[in-house]
C-alpha cells in the first residue's frame, strides 16, 4: 500500500479513459476495490484521500470524470 501506488492510480484515471469508464461501471465499492487491485494498484482509502486533498478543484476534475474521489475512498468496502 502507497501513496505512490494511489497517485499513480489517479494519473491513470485523468489519462486512460477506457480505464476510467472500467472503474465508473463497477457497480459497488468492493467490485471497484476487486477491479483496481486487478489492475496492480495497492493502496488505502486515507492515502487516495491524501493525495486527492492535494489535487485542485480542476485536477480533480479531470480525475472524477463523473465518479466522486469520495465514492472510491469510501471506507466501507472500497480501499
Amino acid at each position: 500500500m502507497s501513496i505512490e501506488s494511489a497517485k499513480a492510480f489517479i494519473e491513470k484515471m485523468k489519462t486512460d479513459e477506457e480505464f476510467s469508464k472500467k472503474v465508473q461501471e463497477c457497480v459497488d465499492a468492493e467490485e471497484r476495490m476487486a477491479f483496481v487491485k486487478e489492475a496492480g494498484f495497492d493502496f488505502t482509502s486515507e492515502e487516495l484521500k491524501e493525495v486527492s486533498e492535494n489535487l485542485s478543484d480542476d485536477e480533480l476534475d479531470g480525475v472524477a470524470g463523473g465518479i466522486c474521489l469520495t465514492d472510491i475512498c469510501s471506507k466501507t468496502k472500497f480501499i
